[in-house]
């Protein structure tokens, strides 16, 4: 059974920086191209960055340059994101995403930056 469970969010100071992981269960992970997703209150849910399977390349959503660094690592079956300069506008669930028909998503993990 495919399962992607998230963790590592929290309540972040401005400024602050979080690591993300997001552990896959139930299928060999280094076979698949994985993302990162975001979805803030009221907004829709938004690409952040994709990794390959190798995480040899990875790609960034153009608001995502800069500040966010996604890894894997396949021996673990993680992937991860890396949060740095943490903003009041960064808050949101973050989900990860298997990039395969049929596709899979994990549960979430819920970032909320605030002083």
């Amino acid at each position: 059974q495919v399962q992607l469970v998230e963790s590592g969010g929290g309540l972040v100071q401005p400024g602050g920086s979080l690591r993300l992981s997001c552990r896959a269960f139930g299928f060999t992970f280094g076979d698949y191209f994985m993302s990162w997703y975001r979805q803030a209150p009221g907004k829709e849910r938004e690409l952040i960055a994709t990794i390959s399977r190798t995480g040899d390349n990875v790609d960034y959503a153009d608001s995502a340059q800069g500040r966010f660094t996604i890894s894997r690592d396949n021996a673990k079956s993680t992937m991860y994101l890396e949060i740095h300069s943490l903003k009041p506008e960064d808050t949101a669930a973050y989900y990860c995403y298997r990039r395969s028909i049929p596709d899979y998503w994990g549960q979430g993990t819920q970032v909320t930056v605030s002083s």
